[in-house]
């Protein structure tokens, strides 16, 4: 019998021995686990290494056991959620300067997860586009330049 997604978030964080409650929610189409925890600082760790690592182990595990399970995003104490909205709207914001200077602006290097919402923070704006670097770049900045 299979576990579902936050059966084994559960078990691993048994086994690391941490207390938690995980409640599965939606956020844009996607299965967010949040995990509820007093000890929420070290489950995140330093820069969400921890975190993000967690997140990476779970989708493996999933995807090893079905190649389609769709992927997971894993939260603790809303902090994930919170830092998302947070990084949007500071990118929105010097999106703006694209959009009056006509220049495009390229981002500091990020990781796929933060590429992922700067993309789709500029998927239905008639004005901007942003551009990825190739698979083989070795520094992954965005660039967001004007339509042409």
């Amino acid at each position: 019998m299979s576990q579902t997604p936050a059966e084994v978030l559960d078990t691993i964080l048994g086994y690391l021995g941490f207390v938690c409650e995980i409640d599965e929610q939606y956020r844009d189409e996607h299965l967010v686990l949040q995990v509820r925890t007093n000890d929420a600082e070290r489950l995140i760790g330093r820069r969400e290494e921890i975190l993000d690592d967690l997140q990476f182990l779970v989708n493996r595990i999933l995807q090893t056991r079905d190649r389609h399970a769709p992927r997971v995003i894993i939260d603790v104490e809303h902090y994930r959620a919170i830092r998302d909205d947070t990084f949007v709207q500071k990118v929105k914001h010097l999106a703006e300067t694209v959009r009056k200077s006509g220049r495009p602006l390229h981002t500091d290097p990020l990781n796929s997860y933060d590429r992922r919402l700067l993309h789709n923070a500029f998927v239905d704006d008639p004005d901007l586009i942003t551009v990825s670097p190739s698979e083989d770049a070795r520094l992954k900045r965005v660039t967001i330049c004007r339509r042409q």
